[in-house]
């Protein structure tokens, strides 16, 4: 595999990450399974979305969660299933925490809880965007030790270890040591975003982004969190923030991007969506610009769903 050297790589910045010493090899191991868990989950939904939607939108194959517009497919439960069994062949005994299947992160903080989003960007998944991904990740005690986002579309396997740097590795085999862009001006900023399910906490973020849009160079709303966060790392985006992400949203992308430079803030593991807690990567040199900018304008505040 050919590898890209790291050049001048921005030290890690994350304010929101606990950055206390971890355990080298057992870093990379989780590292290593993360990555096989998300890439062979990836291969799966890959497979299955021609079978069950490639003559049209398949009905029966879907159903709402939260809100008749907050999807899950049968691809998304059984590619969870398929994440779990490996899980309890790989790993046994320890826990997960899924976006279908549900679980808890360990009270006592002693065990590894493997966090799952078995397909982030559903609706994307749904329509035939190419914008959807598999997200992995090991926490111990609240903190990502580990994670790997595949873009299932793409092919592309984002990963990180906790103060082992992050990279990106191709179809064709190279890997690429990722760093944030190095840039000063909030105005030239490319913002990623998101929004929510329920119609009070849309119209909220709606008239927020219209009050930030001004003040940067543009706003991409991708339609998957984990995917918008490598996006950070990897340069493709500057910054993101979103409010009401799941810790299964953020838990393996908010490792990558702050393992390539970013700047975090996140909710308090184990938060749920409806509490609308705030979450943000932002590239260093414009971190203490944009988080000025967030509180002026309200939008560092959380947006509960009613």
């Amino acid at each position: 595999m050919d590898v890209v050297p790291e050049s001048n790589r921005p030290a890690p910045a994350a304010d929101a990450l606990d950055r206390q010493p971890s355990d080298p090899a057992e870093v990379a191991e989780l590292r290593r399974v993360a990555i096989h868990l998300a890439q062979t989950a990836a291969a799966h939904v890959r497979t299955r979305r021609p079978e069950v939607f490639g003559s049209g939108r398949a009905e029966d194959a879907v159903r709402s969660k939260s809100t008749p517009t907050d999807p899950v497919t049968v691809v998304d439960t059984e590619t969870e299933q398929l994440i779990r069994g490996l899980l309890a062949e790989l790993r046994p005994g320890e826990h997960v925490l899924g976006e279908e299947g549900g679980g808890s992160l360990d009270d006592t903080g002693a065990e590894i809880v493997w966090v799952v989003d078995p397909i982030d960007g559903t609706v994307n998944f749904m329509y035939g965007i190419p914008a959807y991904s598999v997200s992995v990740a090991a926490m111990r005690a609240g903190r990502s030790l580990a994670g790997a986002v595949v873009d299932v579309a793409r092919s592309v396997t984002y990963s990180a270890g906790l103060g082992a740097g992050a990279h990106r590795d191709d179809p064709d085999g190279t890997s690429i040591a990722l760093r944030c862009n190095a840039l000063d001006s909030l105005e030239m900023t490319l913002l990623a975003t998101g929004f929510g399910y329920g119609s009070s906490r849309r119209a909220r973020q709606g008239r927020l982004v219209a009050e930030v849009l001004p003040h940067v160079r543009d706003i991409r709303r991708v339609g998957s969190a984990a995917l918008d966060l490598c996006m950070v790392a990897s340069g493709q985006a500057d910054a993101h923030y979103e409010h009401g992400l799941n810790t299964w949203d953020w838990a393996a992308g908010a490792l990558i991007a702050a393992e390539a430079g970013a700047r975090l803030v996140l909710p308090p593991p184990g938060s749920v969506s409806k509490t609308g807690e705030l979450t943000v990567a932002v590239a260093p040199g414009i971190a203490d610009e944009l988080l000025a900018l967030f509180e002026r304008l309200g939008v560092s505040e959380a947006i509960p769903e009613n």
